[in-house]
């Protein structure tokens, strides 16, 4: 399989990985600067010379995976026979740089509700390196026309038209962050019981007024809940700093809660 065919299969299966490239050849090596490979805790794909060399930036790229760095390092090989290393020696005679870049498992994130502030919302997180989940029980919501918005997006987009939105939260990955930002407090809440009771989810997020809230947490209290798993919904959502009600203001605030938050789970690693 192709280096870059690789990249693309790792994140869609959302495997962590490490794209390794021979950024400078001083003296004989037996590839040339700019050949690459990527390597995963199980597997490899492409090349960058074998022997000694190869082995010595997989075992690096694995202790980087081990550790889940997020940062770049370059790793200096000597091809000397008077160079050995846990892996042998390869007397091609010359130095080689090589660069290894963490290819990370990036955030989901599921935005259940694609109305006015979930359009807007799209339109922030697409600018994002992160897999977007838009999710919404009306297809009108997600014609082509109105999704074209997000054509040039950096985000992985992922369209679900759902008349029972809450089976798709069996869909979205591992880890995923759902926000409940419906058309109707019915669906909504349906959403906030479904989405306690699966166990892979991330963070749980609801728009919503304090009164809203209040009756949500009473009728999730009814429908069997204990208080401490109720408690993992976070409502409000957004950051307070960011005012106004209209849409767009109300998407940028939701965003920079998100943000924030990927942020401080990021620092936290």
């Amino acid at each position: 399989m192709h280096w870059a065919e690789a990249v693309r299969r790792l994140r869609n299966d959302r495997v962590a990985g490490v794209l390794v490239t021979l950024t400078d050849v001083r003296g004989h090596a037996p590839r040339a600067a700019g050949a690459k490979m990527v390597v995963s805790a199980e597997d490899t794909w492409g090349s960058v010379g074998g022997g000694n060399l190869e082995e010595t930036a997989i075992t690096r790229a694995r202790a980087m995976l081990a550790a889940e760095a997020t940062g770049p390092e370059s790793l200096e090989v000597s091809l000397s026979d008077k160079a050995r290393t846990d892996h042998g020696r390869q007397c091609c005679g010359g130095e080689v740089t090589v660069l290894l870049e963490p290819l990370p498992v990036v955030p989901a994130v599921a935005v259940f509700g694609v109305g006015h502030v979930g359009l807007e919302l799209a339109r922030i997180l697409a600018r994002h390196d992160v897999e977007l989940h838009l999710v919404d029980s009306r297809a009108d919501q997600l014609t082509e026309g109105r999704l074209a918005v997000l054509a040039d997006a950096v985000a992985g987009v992922h369209v679900h038209h759902a008349p029972v939105p809450e089976l798709v939260l069996g869909e979205v990955p591992t880890g995923c962050h759902v926000l409940v930002l419906t058309h109707d407090h019915a669906e909504d809440f349906a959403l906030c019981d479904a989405a306690l009771r699966c166990q892979h989810l991330g963070s749980v997020g609801l728009i919503g007024s304090s009164a809203k809230w209040a009756r949500f947490r009473r009728g999730l209290l009814v429908e069997g809940h204990d208080e401490a798993v109720v408690d993992r919904i976070r409502t409000p959502i957004g950051d307070p700093a960011v005012g106004g009600k209209e849409p767009a203001a109300i998407a940028l605030s939701v965003a920079a809660g998100l943000l924030q938050q990927l942020a401080l789970h990021d620092a936290r690693r």
